[in-house]
């Protein structure tokens, strides 16, 4: 479609149509591997066309422009090719940078972080590829992080080896359809409560992940804990937020407001990586904004009845005595 004009020219029209008959704020282009040289440069084409193309139909329509945005891989630079990063600076509002798959290890016979945002030793993960884009040009207000709300799973060739890069003789756990033996968050965690309640998730601060193994099965996922530090990263880089693939995969919203609930001034990842427990802050300040209230008013009601008591016994002895 992008190496051809007069497909790039209906698929824009068919794009803005349907935008607007189904009344959306914007339109988020979705190429997973282009791997060309061509392909990015079709891409690159397609943005400044499509851009115009937004533009003129708001002046005309006199709606607001909608949004133009693309999901991109972790890294600007492919294994043959780079992203058409002047183009994606003048023609869209953001992009979406895709951090899952990413750090996969070289064998599906080990165990491995699914979405890391740090690695030992290679170049596969959320940091490096954030940090390439900035370094290519693209300012990190363009930059929206993407969290996977879902997992990977595999069965371990020795139960009592479970850590990042442990053997495993083959994937497990497919239980969305998927291919992989992926699961979605709201699956692991009902996986977990049937089958090992008892058995805590682990955290690690290394990879940011979290996974959770008894016996032979080993799930890697991003819980709370790895949702926090990555939020926290993206504040700390001042990205312009972020993203979640995909919202129904959560399970009664745990990722979605423990993302949303990460203070706007906590940019302390490792802070987040030592912690291992929920964000349980916000009830906190409500149970201490409480007691403080309860105990503020009943130390007024204890200093006034003890004054008033002491003003009446004054008075009494006064009346008594006439001593003034």
């Amino acid at each position: 479609m992008v190496s051809n004009s007069s497909y790039r020219k209906s698929f824009i029209h068919s794009s803005i149509k349907i935008a607007r008959f189904y009344g959306f704020q914007g339109l988020d282009f979705a190429w997973p591997y282009p791997d060309t040289t061509s392909d990015m440069f079709g891409m690159g084409v397609l943005f400044q066309e499509w851009k115009a193309a937004i533009s003129l139909e708001a002046t005309n329509s006199n709606h607001s422009q909608l949004i133009l945005t693309a999901r991109v891989t972790y890294s600007p630079s492919l294994s043959s090719a780079s992203y058409p990063i002047e183009m994606i600076k003048q023609h869209l509002n953001w992009v979406h940078v895709r951090p899952y798959g990413n750090s996969y290890p070289p064998s599906e016979n080990l165990t491995g972080a699914h979405a890391a945002l740090y690695s030992q030793g290679n170049i596969l993960n959320m940091d490096h590829g954030v940090r390439e884009w900035i370094g290519k040009g693209l300012s990190a207000n363009k930059l929206v992080l993407t969290l996977p709300f879902y997992g990977s799973a595999w069965m371990l060739q020795n139960p009592m080896v479970n850590g990042i890069g442990a053997p495993a003789k083959q994937f497990a756990l497919n239980t969305n359809g998927g291919g992989g033996g992926t699961a979605t968050y709201k699956e692991i965690k009902n996986y977990i409560e049937d089958y090992g309640p008892d058995v805590p998730v682990r955290y690690n601060s290394t990879y940011v992940v979290n996974y959770w193994t008894k016996g032979s099965i080993w799930i890697g996922f991003d819980d709370v804990e790895a949702v926090r530090a990555k939020i926290s990263y993206a504040k700390k880089k001042k990205l312009l937020g972020y993203s979640a693939w995909q919202v129904s995969y959560d399970y009664n919203w745990v990722l979605s407001k423990t993302a949303a609930g990460v203070a706007i001034n906590d940019s302390s990842v490792q802070e987040d990586h030592n912690s291992g427990q929920d964000n349980k802050s916000p009830v906190l300040v409500i149970l201490l904004s409480t007691t403080a209230a309860v105990s503020l008013l009943f130390g007024i009601f204890v200093i006034f009845y003890c004054w008033r008591r002491n003003f009446k016994l004054k008075w009494m002895v006064h009346s008594t005595t006439g001593i003034q």
